[in-house]
């Protein structure tokens, strides 16, 4: 019996089933729904007001999960939950879509003393979020952060008011001195 039949046969079939088109995101329709976000979040998602994040350049697996999770009540922020409440699946891809294709405006540099010391910390972070810290898939890019936005996380993770084993774990570990010299030099970047 030849054996290379159905070889070639299951072959045939995956190169024909993983040749389906698939669903993918739509950076223009993002851009159509991403208007109510743009007075926290900035133009293209480049925030001015340090109390909330920059979403351009943000990795766009990111994104959807933050969004997801803000929809299910995971993620627990009042405004978050009432903007992605509806908000379909659909909708938070292409949003993710549209802000992770934007340019990221520069926050500008932070105490240089501050931004020193956090570079020589900053190496734990990098397994996780890219060695320029640019986010790695489902890991959020740091770099050009806002510092106070990323201080405030990291304290909420600390303090466990925002949930994530592994950041809970390495927030735990850090001093109020780490945490400002890290956020200092990642938003510097």
């Amino acid at each position: 019996m030849n054996l290379r039949l159905p070889a070639v046969i299951i072959s045939s079939f995956l190169s024909t089933f993983l040749a389906w088109p698939v669903s993918a995101a739509d950076p223009a329709a993002g851009e159509q729904k991403a208007s109510s976000c743009v007075s926290c979040h900035g133009q293209n998602g480049n925030s001015a007001n340090a109390q909330w994040p920059n979403l351009a350049a943000q990795q766009p697996a990111y994104l959807s999960n933050q969004l997801k999770a803000f929809k299910a009540g995971d993620r627990v922020n009042a405004m978050m939950q009432h903007m992605a409440a509806n908000l379909s699946n659909e909708d938070i891809d292409n949003l993710a879509a549209y802000f992770s294709s934007q340019k990221p405006a520069k926050t500008g540099a932070g105490d240089p003393a501050l931004v020193k010391a956090g570079e020589a910390k900053a190496a734990m972070c990098s397994g996780c979020h890219g060695a320029a810290a640019g986010g790695n898939g489902q890991f959020p890019r740091l770099a050009g952060q806002h510092p106070e936005y990323l201080a405030q996380q990291l304290k909420a993770f600390k303090e466990g008011s925002r949930k994530s084993g592994p950041m809970q774990a390495i927030a735990g570990n850090l001093s109020e001195d780490d945490v400002k010299a890290l956020a200092a030099y990642f938003g510097s970047l």
